[in-house]
């Protein structure tokens, strides 16, 4: 799946359109707070980024994704820009983009570079998992989680933050980290609120899932 990015929602609709016509899917986002809630929910092959964006631009979200430990690490990036200049070309690259446009473009170059970077990365799959947490799976790529094939319903934030611990089991994360990898403002005590709220649909009130790491934080621990 493409997740095309771009504050202008008429290259949105457009590129969308023309790369469906090439029967990729595609999800959209205006801003790096979708963005963010997209990826804690799904899974994407690749992103087209725009760079000038309002209050965070494209290079400040790329650098957060590429310094994070997440699946979407090493998610492919395609900048998209209305400036060509060499310095920005180059910061881009340097920032984790793996490939540069300068608007206008062609839409069949832009297929032909997906193409291409889609090629050299498939020999890297990403890790699909299902946790097991007792009589719940949880789906980490779609981060759905269920009980007895029935689904649960999570909030946007819940899903985040079930999914950043799915993605990394046993391992504990402190509220701040917690809060800095959700990427919009949560505080330390929402975060409390949200592994609260997910232990009642999880029936972990004893923590038996949803560990307490004493002095640290929170850490999910699924059955063997």
């Amino acid at each position: 799946m493409v997740l095309v990015v771009d504050d202008d929602m008429r290259i949105r609709e457009l590129l969308a359109k023309f790369l469906s016509d090439y029967s990729y899917r595609v999800q959209t986002a205006a801003n790096a707070a979708q963005v963010r809630v997209l990826l804690a929910s799904q899974h994407f092959d690749i992103m087209i980024l725009d760079i000038m964006m309002p209050k965070e631009t494209g290079l400040e979200l790329l650098t957060t994704i590429r310094i994070a430990q997440s699946s979407y690490k090493h998610m492919p990036v395609i900048l998209l820009t209305a400036q060509d200049g060499l310095d920005e070309k180059i910061h881009g690259l340097m920032s984790g983009a793996d490939d540069y446009l300068t608007k206008p473009f062609e839409p069949k170059e832009l297929i032909a570079r997906i193409e291409t970077i889609l090629r050299r990365t498939k020999t890297k799959p990403s890790i699909v998992v299902d946790l097991s947490l007792g009589d719940f799976v949880f789906k980490v790529e779609k981060a759905a989680l269920f009980k007895n094939n029935e689904d649960i319903r999570l909030t946007s934030t819940e899903q985040m933050v079930l999914r950043i611990l799915a993605q990394h089991p046993y391992q504990p994360f402190s509220r701040t980290d917690l809060a800095h990898r959700i990427g919009f403002v949560i505080s330390e005590r929402s975060i409390d609120v949200q592994i609260n709220r997910l232990r009642r649909k999880l029936e972990d009130e004893s923590g038996k899932y949803l560990k307490t790491i004493r002095h640290v934080g929170y850490a999910l621990c699924p059955d063997s």
